[in-house]
């Protein structure tokens, strides 16, 4: 488990799934019943961390670079944050985790993923989220919502090839630990998603 004490949720869905619209209102729901929520995403969460975002979400790298400057940002997150929030107690709610490298750097980019788990292992130890939200969508919706949005990163101006390897890649992590996933269709409706998500976290704040 994520800590001894504290939890430890995760949100994850490829570009323009919509997971971040609804992260305000899973924190509003999650306070209301815990003492200490902290927010972060990831890669960032920490000033040095931030930096490394910055690089690797604009700057063109080999693949192999890109995974490991995410495991150094990950690092310092979970030295910095996670981990010490766990400890006293607190639940940590992320946007994106080390699912994210496992089907964008291997997905997608074709990463081995005995590599990414190797650096998977030294990097968390045993720390693994408590909770995983992942927010699917078919790969024509996550386009048309990029193509409307604001001035994509380097990730998101991927094409379509790259958009269903990294969903597949998803989609096969959540069928591997059905547990620990909660597969949201976020195609639907914002009010309908919304009212998943806080049934599931519901059911996530009850269990423990």
């Amino acid at each position: 488990m994520a800590g001894k004490h504290g939890k430890f949720i995760t949100l994850e869905g490829m570009d323009g799934a919509g997971k971040s619209t609804h992260i305000p209102n899973i924190v509003d729901q999650v306070k209301a019943q815990v003492d200490e929520v902290i927010c972060t995403r990831e890669p960032g969460g920490t000033p040095v961390a931030e930096e490394m975002r910055e690089l690797l979400l604009h700057r063109d790298m080999h693949p192999e670079t890109e995974t490991l400057l995410m495991f150094a940002a990950r690092r310092e997150h979970i030295a910095e944050v996670i981990a010490p929030a766990l400890a006293r107690g607190a639940y940590v709610i992320s946007d994106r985790f080390t699912d994210a490298t496992y089907a964008y750097q291997a997905g997608a980019k074709q990463v081995a993923v005995d590599k990414i788990a190797a650096l998977e292992k030294w990097v968390q130890g045993p720390l693994q989220p408590d909770a995983t939200l992942l927010f699917d969508v078919p790969v024509e919706v996550s386009l048309t919502r990029l193509a409307a949005a604001r001035m994509p990163d380097k990730f998101e101006r991927e094409g379509t090839a790259f958009f269903e390897k990294l969903r597949n890649a998803y989609l096969q992590r959540a069928k591997a630990d059905p547990a620990r996933f909660h597969i949201i269709d976020a195609s639907r409706a914002l009010d309908d998603v919304r009212k998943e998500v806080k049934v599931i976290i519901e059911n996530i704040l009850l269990s423990y």
